[in-house]
């Protein structure tokens, strides 16, 4: 049975779930707790899938990126429990089409995926399908899914449900996504690199320890500081001409709600290298899942002699190396300093699957 009325809610045959669409604010507020505890278990456990990171995602519409959309999450349950997560929003995708697309789509959130157990994801794919060519109030063509990392189970699962029922599905590579992989100590880290490579990373950062300017780098700690720091880290994004560009008012927004929520959370890394007591450099990075999540980066565009950006950089991995993380991931983009500090290659996908 089949109904929409704000709701709509199904019992998918085969699967033993029962599948309801979410379309209004107040009903998806209602799964926050619900939400995060089921992604602390899901296959995927990347910190965009967080619920406030989405709902404040929704709220600018990724910062403006989105001028229109339905909201159309749609959740799984199985003997009462929640058990899948589609987090979903209804839209005309970049060709033009009526879509239904990830939340977080598609510039400002790297990683993406929907929320469900490992032993879940093959009958939640398939009766999520299912569930999602049979409502009769949203007319799309096409699931249009960005920014999936390659190794997720979603992309297998969905291949094969689309072929069990005739669809055309596609998987195709977006975008590159290096990491580097941490194991041992810091010198482990840098004899595992290539010579000339670490021969730059140690001498760009003797000359700034050694320099006439006192300098040191620090994370903030302090909630109170936070919307100064987060301002002065967006100031040194803004030198940047492409990214002054990317920093609209409602960008500003969502990257200042994304700071604070992740303070909130426990997650947040936002670190400056100081020179001569002023901000040279700044890393927004999440401690999350025992990584480091690069997300974005700003400089002051007077220091670049000193490389503060090479040279905090050099501080953060070191720091990672310290406490045991087990990973440094630049997230999306193959500039080329990501391969020079050792990272290696990896892409995020992008499925389509025609109704």
């Amino acid at each position: 049975m089949t109904k929409y009325n704000g709701k709509v809610i199904n019992l998918t045959e085969g699967t033993g779930m029962k599948f309801t669409l979410i379309n209004s604010t107040s009903e998806l507020d209602s799964l926050a707790e619900h939400w995060d505890n089921l992604l602390k278990e899901s296959a995927s456990r990347v910190p965009f899938l967080h619920f406030a990171y989405l709902r404040n995602w929704w709220e600018t519409r990724g910062g403006g990126e989105w001028k229109s959309g339905e909201l159309a999450v749609v959740t799984a349950e199985e003997d009462g429990r929640l058990v899948g997560i589609a987090p979903l929003f209804f839209s005309q995708n970049r060709e033009g089409e009526p879509a239904l697309l990830l939340l977080g789509s598609i510039e400002i959130s790297d990683f993406l995926d929907v929320i469900v157990r490992p032993q879940d994801v093959v009958r939640f794919t398939a009766g999520l399908l299912e569930f999602l060519e049979g409502l009769p109030a949203l007319e799309w063509h096409v699931l249009d899914w960005y920014n999936i990392l390659e190794d997720s189970p979603t992309l297998p699962a969905m291949e094969a449900a689309t072929r069990d029922r005739g669809r055309p599905c596609t998987v195709e590579k977006l975008a590159h996504s290096p990491y580097i992989p941490l194991k041992g100590s810091w010198e482990e880290y840098l004899e595992g690199i290539d010579k000339k490579q670490r021969h730059e990373i140690r001498r760009k950062m003797r000359r700034v320890e050694s320099s006439e300017q006192p300098a040191r780098w620090y994370v903030v700690e302090d909630g109170n500081s936070l919307d100064a720091e987060g301002d002065a880290f967006l100031a040194l994004m803004a030198q940047d001409p492409e990214k002054v560009r990317f920093l609209v008012p409602e960008m500003r927004r969502q990257m200042k709600a994304t700071l604070r929520w992740a303070f909130d959370a426990g997650i947040l890394q936002l670190a400056f290298l100081e020179i001569g007591g002023k901000k040279a450099a700044g890393y927004f990075n999440f401690d999350y899942q025992n990584r480091i999540w690069v997300y974005n980066s700003g400089l002051d565009n007077q220091f670049r002699e000193y490389s503060p950006g090479w040279v905090l950089l050099g501080n953060l991995l070191q720091w990672a190396t310290e406490q045991r993380r087990e990973e440094f991931d630049f997230l999306r983009g193959n500039e080329e300093y990501k391969y020079r500090f050792g990272a290696v290659d990896r892409f995020v996908m992008r499925l389509t699957v025609r109704r």
